[in-house]
C-alpha cells in the first residue's frame, strides 16, 4: 500500500518510541467516529419504520479484528456498552468470510432484549480476503420481533412469550440472503415487510461502514491506522484508572429499588459494591435480588453497559469509547440473579428500565466519592408505550416509542426538561409522523412544569404526552419510577414520580406504571413522566 502523505510531513510523523502523538490521535479518533455516525446517518434514511427512521432507536460502532470496540456513534448507551458481547458472540459462531452479515438478538449470548436486532460484518482489507481487520456492527430495536402481544413488549414471565429467540446465524453469505434465515425471521414477526426494509437499512449500514473504513486504509497507512486503534483504546484505560485514582481506596454501597415487576413482586433491590484500589475497581451486583417473574430481569451485557456508561460519563467528555473503558473494572453479576437470569426469564423490560436503575444505583455508590460530579438522579425510566391493532395489511400495525422526561441538576446547571436521559438517546416521534402512520391522535403533548425537584439547580422537567384511539387498540405501558421519586443531591428535593391514566368519555381511572389492556375508539391514554431532582451546594464537610 502506498504511504501516507503524511509520513515525509513532520508535522503528522509519529514518535519513534511508538507512542501516540496527542494530535494524531485525536485526529484518528475523530475519523473512526465518524465513520460510526455514517452508519448511523445511512440506517436513519434508509430505514422502513417510524422506530428508526423517526425516533432513531439504532446504534453502531466499530470493532477491530479481535471484536473489541474501537469506536462508536454517539447513540444509545445500552445498546453500545452491550453490542461487543453480541459481537463476541457473532465471532465464536462463525469464521467471517468476505460478504457475510450474521444476525441475532439473544439476551443470553450478548443481546438486551429480543425487539433488539444486532447485525455484524467483517470488513477486509482491498486484495486480502484471509483475515478480517475490522468489523462492523449496529444495533436496532424492531417494532415487531413476534410473540403473545404486538410491539414484543409485553408483561410476560417467559422469553418465549416475547418473541422470537435468534441466535447468531449468517443473514448473508458471500453478499447475497441466506433465504431460509430471512424467510424464517419474517414468518415469526408482524409487518414482515417493516422488518425486512428495517434489515435491509441495517445490513446498509454496515457497508457504508466497511467502505469508510476502507477509505480510511487507503488514505494512509495501514499498520499507523491499526497501530492507533489500540493507542485509543490505551487513551480510554488511561481517563478510566485516572478517574478511579482520584478517589480513595476503599469500599461503596448502594441500594434501590424498582417499583414493581408487573406480577405482584414490589420494591425487588438492586445492591451494589464498588472496591476501588488504586487505579482498579470491582464492580459487585451480587447482593441484588434474585431472577423475578416479571419482564424486568437484565442480563450481564446490561449491568456491563451501565458500567461502562457511568465509568465514561464520570471520567470526562475528551474520554474515547471503546474497549479501554472497563480494562481497570471487573464487573461481577451472580449467576441466577436478577442481573443474570437463567432462560426461560422474561427481559424484555430488563434493556429499558432495570438498566436506567443500576445507571441510578451507580451513580449513588459514586456520590460520596465524587460529590462534584455526579449529578442528582433523572427520572430512571424510558417510558415504553406499545400500540398494536389487529387486521391484514396496512389495518394491523405494532408500534412503540419511549417518552423523556426531567434530568437531574448538576452542581453548574439546571436538569434538562422533557429529554431522554442516560441509557438511552432516542428522539420523540414527530406528532405529524405518528398520526400519519397510526390510527391513534396526540391530544396533548406538553412539558410537565412544576415536576423537577427545587435545589440551587432545579431538576429538569418531564413530559404531559396523551394519545387518543381513532380504532379499538392493544396498549402496553412499561415504566418505573411510578413509586420511589428521583432524588435530589445534598439536600434538594425530588423529581415527582410519574403517573398514568386511561380516560373514558371524561372520566380518568389511574392506571399502575406496568399496564397492558385495550384502548375502545375514543379512549385516551394519558402518560406524565418523572422529572428530574435538584441539586444544592454540599454541605462543608462533603467537600
Amino acid at each position: 500500500m502506498a504511504s501516507s502523505p503524511r509520513a515525509s510531513d513532520p508535522r503528522f510523523s509519529s514518535p519513534q518510541n511508538g507512542a501516540a502523538d496527542p494530535a494524531l490521535l485525536r485526529v484518528m479518533q475523530n475519523l473512526l467516529d465518524s465513520v460510526a455516525e455514517e452508519m448511523g446517518t445511512a440506517l436513519e434514511r434508509t430505514g422502513f419504520s417510524p422506530n428508526i427512521r423517526e425516533r432513531r432507536d439504532y446504534s453502531c460502532a466499530i470493532f477491530d479484528a479481535g471484536g473489541e470496540m474501537v469506536a462508536q456513534a454517539a447513540h444509545i448507551p445500552v445498546h453500545l456498552g452491550s453490542t461487543p458481547l453480541s459481537v463476541a458472540a457473532a465471532l465464536e459462531a462463525h469464521r467471517f468470510a468476505p460478504g457475510d452479515t450474521v444476525i441475532l438478538n439473544d439476551p443470553y449470548r450478548g443481546g438486551t432484549h429480543l425487539p433488539d436486532l444486532t447485525v455484524v460484518s467483517a470488513v477486509f482489507d482491498d486484495g486480502d480476503e484471509g483475515n478480517p481487520i475490522f468489523y462492523v456492527a449496529n444495533r436496532a430495536h424492531h417494532a415487531d420481533v413476534g410473540g403473545a402481544t404486538r410491539g414484543s413488549m409485553g408483561l410476560f414471565t417467559e422469553i418465549y412469550q416475547e418473541g422470537l429467540r435468534i441466535p447468531p446465524v449468517l443473514l448473508t453469505r458471500g453478499g447475497e440472503e441466506v433465504a431460509d434465515t430471512l424467510a424464517l425471521v419474517l414468518a415469526n414477526m408482524r409487518q414482515p415487510e417493516e422488518r425486512r426494509g428495517d434489515l435491509r437499512a441495517q445490513r446498509i449500514a454496515n457497508e457504508v461502514g466497511a467502505q469508510g473504513l476502507r477509505r480510511l486504509l487507503a488514505r494512509g497507512d495501514r499498520d499507523e491506522l491499526l497501530a492507533y486503534c489500540n493507542h485509543l483504546k490505551d487513551a480510554a484505560e488511561r481517563h478510566v484508572r485516572a478517574l478511579l485514582a482520584r478517589i480513595p481506596d476503599g469500599r461503596y454501597s448502594a441500594e434501590e429499588r424498582l417499583d414493581d415487576d408487573g406480577q405482584g413482586a414490589t420494591d425487588i433491590p438492586l445492591r451494589v459494591r464498588i472496591d476501588v484500589h488504586g487505579e482498579n475497581a470491582t464492580i459487585d451486583f451480587s447482593e441484588s435480588a434474585d431472577a423475578i417473574d416479571g419482564c424486568l430481569n437484565a442480563n450481564h451485557a446490561i449491568a456491563v453497559s451501565a458500567a461502562f456508561y457511568v465509568l465514561r460519563s464520570l471520567a470526562g467528555a475528551e474520554i474515547p469509547s471503546n474497549a479501554g473503558c472497563l480494562r481497570p473494572v471487573e464487573v461481577i453479576v451472580r449467576p441466577g440473579s436478577i442481573l443474570d437470569p437463567a432462560p426461560p426469564a422474561a427481559v424484555a423490560g430488563g434493556n429499558v428500565e432495570t438498566s436506567q436503575r443500576i445507571v441510578d444505583l451507580l451513580y449513588e455508590a459514586f456520590a460520596p466519592a465524587l460529590p462534584e460530579l455526579v449529578p442528582a438522579q433523572s427520572q430512571g425510566t424510558m417510558n415504553n408505550v406499545t400500540f398494536g391493532g389487529r387486521g391484514a395489511g396496512a389495518e394491523g400495525f405494532s408500534y412503540y416509542e419511549t417518552i423523556g422526561g426531567g434530568c437531574g441538576a448538576t452542581n453548574t446547571h439546571d436538569g434538562a426538561s422533557a429529554t431522554h436521559s442516560h441509557m438511552t438517546n432516542t428522539r420523540n416521534t414527530p406528532i405529524e409522523a405518528f398520526e400519519h402512520a397510526l390510527p391513534l391522535r396526540v391530544t396533548e403533548y406538553r412539558i410537565r412544569e412544576g415536576s423537577g425537584g427545587d435545589g440551587e439547580m432545579r431538576g429538569g422537567d418531564g413530559v404531559v404526552r396523551e394519545f387518543e384511539a381513532l380504532r379499538d387498540v392493544s396498549a402496553t405501558l412499561l415504566s418505573e419510577r411510578r413509586r420511589h421519586a428521583p432524588v435530589g443531591r445534598h439536600g434538594a428535593a425530588p423529581g415527582k414520580v410519574g403517573a398514568q391514566w386511561k380516560i373514558t368519555d371524561g372520566h380518568a381511572t389511574p392506571l399502575p406504571g406496568k399496564w397492558a389492556g385495550d384502548l375502545a375508539t375514543g379512549e385516551r391514554l394519558r402518560i406524565e413522566t418523572p422529572g428530574g431532582g435538584g441539586y444544592s451546594t454540599p454541605p462543608k464537610e462533603e467537600q
